[in-house]
């Protein structure tokens, strides 16, 4: 435990981030993992899940949840694999 006042301060504001921060890379992870089983299927609603994942890390990364270009990889990578399944 800190003996600090701002340490302990600081210890409470990181929890309070921790479970905030928790919501939104939660909320993108399973957007994109829904996404992907409606594209390994061949689902018509793919399209929009690859949307909702998108947005969803967008989300994510404006909020500081994630880092911007770690949902820029996740999106590109997300795109390649619907772009990829409906040129076949």
């Amino acid at each position: 435990m800190p003996n600090i006042k701002s340490a302990a301060k600081r210890v409470r504001q990181d929890a309070r981030r921790r479970q905030r921060n928790r919501t939104y890379r939660s909320a993108a992870r399973t957007a994109v993992k829904q996404a992907r089983t409606l594209i390994e299927d061949a689902d018509p609603a793919a399209q929009d899940a690859v949307h909702t994942a998108i947005v969803a890390l967008d989300r994510a990364a404006q909020r500081g949840a994630i880092h911007a270009n770690n949902a820029a990889r996740r999106k590109s990578r997300l795109m390649q694999r619907f772009n990829k399944a409906t040129a076949t």
